[in-house]
């Protein structure tokens, strides 16, 4: 599977690039709600892991956007090689979120509740797609409604064997009850101090491995809903996705 993260990687034609464009686009929502998502309790034990899913899905609902920076680092296996991006990443409910990345390369990654953009400055070329294509799949769906939802699809369990990492932080896997989910297996990390997920993590089945790290996160900064809409610069390329 090759997902939206993996796929800024591959150095090949604007015909390659439009072909993948679609899925590539559509993966993007499978991680939207993760970014949302916190929990409230003290950690002087692990709290029952049913309590904590609940009160994930509450914080979820509640949190209206987010805007982080993010490192994110993509491994292809086939080409032995791992490519590390940075930006700005801006969420906001509903199906809303802009990636903005600056480095090495700039592009914008821009999804509504209508259209989906890809920009990609240096090639000079835009890829749209219909967000109901973004967010058709059973899989992305039930990330946009929150954690609580992934247990009908996802074994959630705390990470074996330790279920917290070397800085006290809560982790947590969760495994697909089916083959056709398209990753084999998710990893989320829980900081300790403010319960925010601070990194995901999966790989899907053909070994190909993303993991995004979140930095100085903040929650509802009444974010315009005209920050997720795009126009496409003159001159550029435009690809029409279907």
């Amino acid at each position: 599977m090759c997902h939206f993260f993996t796929f800024f990687t591959l150095k090949n034609t604007k015909i390659v690039h439009a072909r993948r464009c679609g899925y590539v686009i559509t993966m993007a929502g499978i991680i939207f709600s993760l970014l949302l998502i916190a929990v409230t309790y003290t950690h002087a034990e692990l709290m029952p892991l049913e309590e904590l899913i609940a009160k994930a899905q509450e914080r979820y609902e509640k949190s209206e956007d987010l805007k982080a920076r993010f490192i994110q680092e993509a491994t292809i296996k086939a080409m032995n090689k791992t490519d590390r991006e940075e930006g700005i990443l801006y969420v906001k409910n509903p199906k809303r979120m802009l990636w903005n990345y600056s480095k090495p390369k700039a592009k914008k990654l821009i999804i509504n509740p209508k259209r989906a953009w890809l920009y990609i400055p240096d090639d000079r070329v835009v890829y749209i797609q219909d967000a109901e294509n973004v967010y058709k799949s059973k899989l992305a769906v039930k990330f946009l409604s929150g954690i609580g939802k992934l247990g009908e699809d996802f074994h959630i369990g705390y990470a074996k064997p330790d279920a917290v990492d070397g800085k006290g932080n809560f982790l947590l896997t969760l495994v697909p009850k089916v083959s056709d989910m398209g990753i084999d297996t998710l990893h989320l990390t829980i900081d300790r101090d403010n319960f925010q997920v601070i990194q995901c993590s999966f790989m899907d089945f053909y070994g190909n491995a993303t993991r995004i790290r979140l930095m100085d996160i903040k929650i509802n900064n009444n974010l315009s809903d005209k920050l997720f809409h795009f126009k496409p610069p003159a001159g550029v390329e435009v690809f029409n996705m279907p």
